[in-house]
């Protein structure tokens, strides 16, 4: 189902959903709450099978009753009781009433797109609700569809501590149970952490291992917070199964354990059927499994890299063709004396937040598309200061001012070429082998794009080095073709390459547009989701390359002056 970015694209994520610092509140979160979601009794729309159940989570936007989407849990093939393994991490404030929304689909393709599956109900709840529920546990009915009964769902939610540590696993089981009548098992094993009620919550699965009572699963890396939510001594269930294709799989055993027991080399579990043991007087196990390496590693955070000094290099470019006469009304560029116009609201919204993660508040701003004086000639690449030499603004009101004074001397005129510009940026990107510098390169275009063999190329090229692509859509257009580029529901390639990382965010402007009028809201709503993802496209490089951010410069201490007294 591709790969992540609830919210906009419907591409199905790989990751549990983090929510974001919510921008709009003057309020620092109380704490991070990791909500669990289960199913009992589904509706059943399959013929043949059972239902491939998905979860959508839907949040309300602040000031309006407009409901987006937060995240998606994975697909889980086959049942009408679904545990998931995917949460959903959100920001909890005590003081503000969070208003939420679980969808269920029955996914019969691959398409992202929900319209093409089967409806199974829904729930509505607040976050209050679920954390302030006996145990932090609510269940409630799930409704939606009239004259059905759509069954239950579960969702927990609990405080997660702040451990930034994962681990590195690696099992291997012998003499396990046989299962199959015609062949020998196909196990995996389940994760589960326990809750202070005493229940359990899925945190991980591993592969499937087909036709052996000895496999070796791959290593997984999971967070300690995951596991025992930073508790060494929390019990930790892992049970056995052989799986089966109808989705009835067939319990071998369990064990249990603890994160201390593991990181203190307990290397040998054995396998116990409850069932089996009360029956059989000789029972000894189904099998045991193995720890064949535990390694623990600190997660670095995004934060970590800037007080390390690592810096954002910022670089403009804006489009300006084929959007009309800036002088009228009409134009995506209508200079009006009294507000911004898209292309300002863009500009401000992005730049007067990452501007402060760029060390010398110098951007270079470029525009493309356009004739420029004296002759007329094209032109996909030019100083918006008029100044090719040195296309630096001083800050974003620099920018800003650049802009305007840009559609007073130029005349605008097409094609839109992308590629140059990502090339141009790619150039001062690959320059910067340590990390030190991150470039991030905005684009505010609406939607035309005359290149995109050649972008797509771009793009892949530059998947490899220090850099984010912003692009924001704005005015009326289809953004089909930058939809594609953004790369979150099918990874961009070109002449066979794809890209190494996902570096491209997209967004059409008119998605977070305020329908009261209201700009500053407009912006921010806008500034929060085209940033989401450049702390993680930014940790990605630095994983891949094995940087390792540079120690934070000690604390200021104040000189001491020392008085001298006369006598």
């Amino acid at each position: 189902f591709g790969l992540e970015k609830p919210g906009r694209s419907g591409g199905f994520p790989n990751m549990a959903c983090v929510g974001d610092f919510n921008v709009l509140s003057s309020s620092i979160p109380a704490t991070k709450v990791e909500l669990s979601v289960s199913c009992r009794n589904l509706l059943d729309r399959d013929t043949f099978s059972k239902s491939d159940p998905i979860c959508v989570l839907y949040t309300q936007a602040i000031g309006n009753k407009e409901w987006r989407e937060f995240g998606r849990t994975e697909v889980i093939d086959n049942t009408l009781n679904p545990d998931f393994v995917r949460k959903f991490i959100m920001d909890y404030f005590f003081e503000e009433r969070e208003n939420l929304r679980f969808d269920f689909y029955d996914v019969d393709s691959k398409s992202p797109n929900l319209s093409k599956h089967d409806f199974l109900g829904q729930m509505f709840c607040t976050l209050g609700e679920i954390v302030g529920s006996q145990g932090s546990r609510l269940q409630k009915a799930i409704v939606g569809i009239p004259g059905k009964k759509c069954g239950t769902v579960i969702v927990t939610a609990e405080e997660l501590g702040c451990c930034r540590d994962s681990v590195l696993m690696q099992f291997c089981a012998n003499k396990l149970d046989k299962k199959d009548f015609f062949g020998k098992s196909d196990p995996f094993l389940v994760f589960h952490r326990s809750n202070e009620d005493g229940s359990f919550t899925i945190c991980h699965k591993t592969e499937v291992v087909k036709n052996t009572l000895n496999p070796v699963w791959q290593a997984f890396k999971i967070s300690v917070r995951a596991l025992c939510n930073g508790d060494y001594d929390r019990t930790i269930k892992v049970e056995v199964y052989d799986w089966d294709r109808d989705g009835s799989h067939d319990f071998i055993g369990e064990f249990t354990t603890s994160y201390r027991e593991l990181s203190r080399g307990q290397s040998q579990f054995n396998v116990i059927n409850p069932k089996k043991k009360g029956k059989k007087k000789k029972y000894v196990n189904s099998g045991t499994v193995t720890l064949l390496s535990f390694l623990i590693e600190t997660e670095v955070s995004f934060l970590d890299y800037i007080k390390g000094g690592y810096s954002f290099n910022f670089k403009i470019n804006l489009v300006l063709a084929s959007t009309g006469n800036p002088s009228q009304p009409t134009s995506l560029h209508y200079m009006n004396p009294y507000q911004l116009n898209a292309y300002g609201m863009a500009l401000k919204a992005v730049g007067e937040i990452i501007q402060d993660y760029d060390s010398d508040k110098m951007f270079p701003a470029l525009g493309f598309g356009a004739r420029l004086p004296p002759d007329g000639r094209v032109s996909h690449e030019f100083a918006l200061n008029g100044n090719p030499q040195n296309p630096y603004c001083h800050g974003i009101d620099g920018v800003m001012e650049a802009y305007y004074m840009s559609l007073k001397s130029v005349q605008l005129y097409g094609p839109t070429n992308f590629a140059p510009v990502i090339n141009h940026v790619a150039r001062y990107a690959a320059s910067v082998k340590d990390g030190s510098q991150y470039f991030v390169l905005l684009i505010i275009t609406d939607g035309v794009i005359s290149d995109m063999a050649q972008t797509k190329e771009s793009i892949v090229n530059a998947s490899r080095l220090p850099m984010s692509i912003i692009i924001v859509g704005v005015g009326p257009a289809e953004f089909d073709a930058m939809e594609e580029l953004d790369g979150d529901v099918v990874r961009i390639s070109s002449r066979g390459k794809f890209a190494e990382r996902d570096i491209v965010q997209f967004v059409p402007f008119r998605d977070y547009i305020d329908r009261s009028g209201n700009h500053v809201l407009s912006m921010a709503r806008l500034a929060k989701d085209v940033l989401a993802e450049i702390p993680e496209q930014f940790l990605s490089y630095m994983r891949v390359r094995g940087i390792k951010p540079s120690p934070a410069p000690p604390p200021y201490t104040p000189p001491i002056h020392v008085l001298q007294t006369q006598i």
